[in-house]
């Protein structure tokens, strides 16, 4: 079947990726539609690995021996290829993690503490109710420890925001705005400019959570008007471990370090310390290398496939997953059904099925995908819905893997006798 926007040379691609061609039990082909949960990882990121790992293994800005050296050199190598596929300014504002939950934690706590960013008493905090609950508990922590108050953006019935109250909820009093740029559950690409300019003009730090944004779409931090992005590598065909916080120089200069250790000083004394310059202030310890050097080629895997057709691709295939959902009877889905506006993740219920067991019926078939609240129980609670089923497609996915999705939908109502 031909769809418009699709990858043209997709088959081909999709050799890239071994676990593609596994079969499940009962000789069943996977179809794995769970991305949104964890990418797959092309041969490339996996031999990448495996290479450091055999050839180059040491620890790094530590021993003063030759493979010291080509760990190091590999391990910064990662961070600019980091750099330049979000168009940083600057190498030094790209700051290693181990996910995207510690990067908007660290955020949040060194925000109570001092500088001229610092969140207190009298402060307002405001996010969103679409929010992963790695973008609600960090800011819930914060404004409960400082006495700051936590606000945020509600959800239209189309699983957009709210901001009809805009100019009511970012006032004079905010020191945060921290929002999604798109949403793991329903899917929605939010307008981070827009919402950006508004907390600009009332001098408001945006931290923008990319998880799901850097994977699908082209990312400019520059453009997008955020102080301070993240995203964790795992959803971008790269390993688990590894995370990125980039933020302006100016605003992670004004930070105070958020883990004491080896690398981010400068100077120790029994009495007191001096700390190393952007980015190492952040990076306490021994780092995780070889997920950053993975990190590092999955990043130029995508680069050469390129994010602009990626993001075609993404938006063919949503819009092809979409109509083909709509012909399951008694499906519903969460969130805005225009396939342009929003990424690869969709969550839909099935009357009168569970979605735990809409997930173990199509398990049975080799179509792997989420039931539950997908960490975000409060966007679930505004739909009125416990949990739901999710499915979520990425650059591999194939129209015949949709249609492997519906068959399947279809076979659970038959196997429930629902309908």
């Amino acid at each position: 079947m031909t769809v418009p926007g699709l990858l043209s040379d997709l088959e081909v691609l999709r050799k890239d990726f071994p676990i593609l061609s596994r079969t499940l039990a009962n000789g069943q082909p996977l179809v794995y539609l769970d991305s949104a949960n964890t990418s797959q990882k092309p041969q490339v990121v996996i031999d990448t690995m495996v290479d450091h790992l055999e050839r180059h293994n040491a620890n790094i800005a530590r021993a003063m021996h030759q493979l010291g050296a080509e760990s190091t050199a590999a391990f910064e190598h990662a961070r600019d290829v980091v750099a330049g596929f979000i168009a940083a300014p600057s190498r030094d504002e790209v700051v290693f993690t181990k996910n995207a939950s510690e990067a908007l934690n660290l955020v949040a706590n060194t925000l109570a503490w001092r500088g001229e960013h610092q969140v207190g008493e009298g402060d307002e905090v405001v996010i969103t109710e679409m929010e992963h609950h790695s973008n609600i508990v960090p800011w819930q922590l914060l404004t409960q420890r400082t006495g700051a108050t936590l606000r945020w953006f509600g959800l239209t019935d189309e699983g957009r925001l709210d901001l009809s109250d805009i100019d009511d909820l970012i006032t004079e009093r905010t020191k945060v705005v921290a929002l999604t740029w798109v949403s793991n559950m329903l899917g929605t690409i939010n307008p981070v400019a827009e919402i950006a300019r508004r907390a600009h003009e009332v001098g408001a730090l945006v931290v923008v959570d990319a998880s799901q944004a850097v994977p699908q779409l082209p990312v400019d931090v520059t453009q997008c008007g955020a102080d301070l992005l993240v995203f964790t590598g795992h959803k971008a065909v790269g390993p688990t471990g590894i995370g990125v916080l980039w933020g302006r120089r100016e605003v992670l200069d004004a930070l105070p370090p958020f883990l004491g250790g080896g690398e981010m000083i400068e100077t120790v004394t029994m009495a007191r310390s001096t700390y190393a310059g952007l980015p190492h202030k952040f990076e306490a310890g021994t780092p995780p290398i070889v997920e950053a050097v993975g990190l590092g080629a999955a990043l130029d895997y995508l680069g050469h496939v390129g994010m602009e057709a990626i993001h075609a691709h993404e938006q063919a295939i949503t819009g092809y997953a979409l109509a083909g959902l709509e012909t399951v009877p008694g499906l519903t889905v969460l969130g805005p059904r225009d396939a342009a506006e929003r990424g690869g993740a969709i969550s839909f219920e099935l009357d009168g099925i569970h979605p735990h067991d809409v997930a173990t019926v199509l398990d049975t078939r080799g179509v792997a995908v989420r039931a539950g609240h997908h960490c975000a129980k409060p966007a679930h609670a505004r739909f009125g819905v416990q949990s739901s089923t999710r499915m979520s497609s990425y650059l591999y996915t194939t129209p015949g893997e949709i249609d492997a999705l519906v068959d399947g939908l279809l076979y659970t109502r038959d196997y429930f006798e629902v309908g």
